[in-house]
């Protein structure tokens, strides 16, 4: 096992497990920035790792009851069919190099939106929380289509970029439910839909030839004891502390993503 690999692993499941962010996040820009794998192959690698990852994370907090099924299903109608045509429409673009330009930009900007996502999630919640209660008895009618809607758009994310499941997804899913979600119950729905979206954009990446095996082994060695812990830790711990961390780290990633 290539030890760098393993690391890698390890770190990304911890912070994963710890706070539900973190998973593509991090790990496709390790792969292209750190480990020089190709935008196309390190984004089919890591939707794999982050399935098999979050499906370990998934289970612990579902254990603790965290998940809130009725939000997992609504975003999953959204999800799943907008994944299944963004692979479509992915597998039809033969020049490679256009294909892996898009990736690299569309990876470069979404790290930054996530970095901001993942700062600005108490803010959202204050913002939601001020609304009128004819304005909150609107919104709250619309809550079903909207996070449909917000499943379509993680779906198109996901599958292009391997990024938006989890802090963009922790963002959308405040902005919807500011009352419904505690810390934890936030951080255990939030793991639980991103395994099935992960796995349908995953199988199409392993159609379209987009997997290397060897290197999603080498990372799951690592990373699933680390978010076995951090989903432990997650129930005792608050992960607000290593978010203006992650976020830093995010943002320089992006950044690099798109003077590259």
């Amino acid at each position: 096992m290539d030890w760098a690999h393993g690391l890698s692993g390890l770190l990304v499941g911890l912070l994963v497990g710890l706070t539900g962010v973190g998973g593509g996040s991090l790990m496709a820009p390790i792969l292209i920035l750190i480990l020089g794998v190709s935008p196309t192959t390190a984004v089919g690698t890591d939707l794999w790792f982050a399935a098999i990852t979050k499906s370990v994370g998934s289970a612990v907090h579902q254990s603790l009851g965290e998940p809130d099924w009725q939000v997992v299903k609504r975003l999953a109608i959204g999800s799943i069919p907008a994944s299944i045509v963004t692979t479509l429409i992915l597998s039809q673009v033969d020049m490679d190099p256009i294909r892996r330009g898009v990736i690299v930009n569309a990876l470069g900007v979404l790290l930054i939106v996530t970095a901001f996502a993942t700062l600005g999630w108490a803010r959202i919640q204050r913002f939601v929380l001020s609304f009128d209660s004819s304005l909150v008895a609107t919104y709250a009618r619309r809550q079903p289509v909207m996070t449909v809607a917000a499943g379509a758009v993680l779906g198109v994310l996901v599958t292009l970029t391997s990024i938006g499941a989890g802090a963009l997804g922790a963002a959308m899913l405040i902005a919807l439910y500011p009352l419904r979600m505690t810390a934890k119950r936030l951080v255990g729905t939030d793991i639980v839909h991103a395994v099935p979206l992960t796995v349908v954009a995953g199988l199409g990446h392993l159609w379209m030839g987009n997997v290397d095996v060897q290197l999603l082994g080498s990372l799951l060695i690592g990373s699933i004891p680390g978010i076995i812990v951090g989903s432990l830790l997650a129930t005792q711990l608050s992960g607000g502390w290593i978010r203006p961390i992650l976020a830093i780290v995010l943002a320089a990633s992006g950044v690099k993503m798109l003077t590259s």
